[in-house]
């Protein structure tokens, strides 16, 4: 997966995008204040910066001309709420705009929609004999190509996305069939078990009880 730079002077923030991310099988590198970014530079090849505004020291729009002459993206994660800092940020160059609070689901649908854009996502997920292509949205298992319907393949990317992180049943809900969707929490349940039983994931995916579902990779 990514190198993914984190700038957060706030500790507890910090840990908790990079424990989200690393659920998910990122690395991360975590940093404090803008310091020491050049030297990080040097050492680590960086795929993604998540990157605070309100930082000891430098803010982050000031830092915004560092990452983009290493062509490194950047996802601002702020406190900073206003329309008018909003699209500053995104005029000066960083590819999104994340407001805090945020849920950990946003960030890495967000997180993972920068590096698709850089073409630095993953192509191809497997577990035991099932292996699942993004770019021709095409799954096999055991060699031999499974049916899989639109939804159900979006239900699969969104798992396998979010591994290891446990999806409550509305999220899902909100996610596959938007907010606008009239049914039932069932509908996901359903989708679950037939996903299960095509990809031989019955061992894999876990069922949160009262919650939802989660992704063991």
């Amino acid at each position: 997966m990514a190198t993914i730079l984190i700038i957060e002077d706030e500790k507890a923030i910090n840990d908790l995008i990079a424990m989200n991310l690393k659920m998910v099988g990122h690395n991360c590198i975590q940093l404090y204040d803008g310091k020491n970014i050049i030297e990080e530079f040097n050492k680590n090849s960086i795929d993604l910066a998540i990157l605070d505004i309100m930082l000891p020291g430098e803010d982050g729009f000031s830092l915004i001309p560092e990452f983009l002459a290493k062509e490194i993206p950047v996802i601002f994660l702020t406190a900073k709420s206003s329309l008018s800092d909003k699209v500053h940020g995104l005029e000066i160059g960083a590819e999104d705009y994340i407001v805090k609070p945020f849920e950990a689901v946003e960030l890495i649908a967000r997180v993972n929609v920068v590096l698709r854009r850089g073409k630095k996502s993953i192509d191809e997920f497997r577990i035991d004999e099932t292996i699942v292509n993004f770019n021709e949205r095409k799954i096999t298992v055991e060699g031999k190509e499974v049916d899989i319907t639109n939804k159900e393949f979006e239900l699969i990317e969104i798992l396998i996305l979010n591994k290891n992180i446990a999806l409550s049943r509305e999220k899902i809900l909100e996610l596959i069939w938007g907010y606008d969707f009239f049914g039932e929490t069932r509908t996901v349940d359903v989708h679950i078990q037939k996903l299960r039983k095509k990809l031989k994931w019955e061992n894999h995916i876990k069922t949160i009880f009262r919650y939802g579902y989660r992704l063991e990779a």
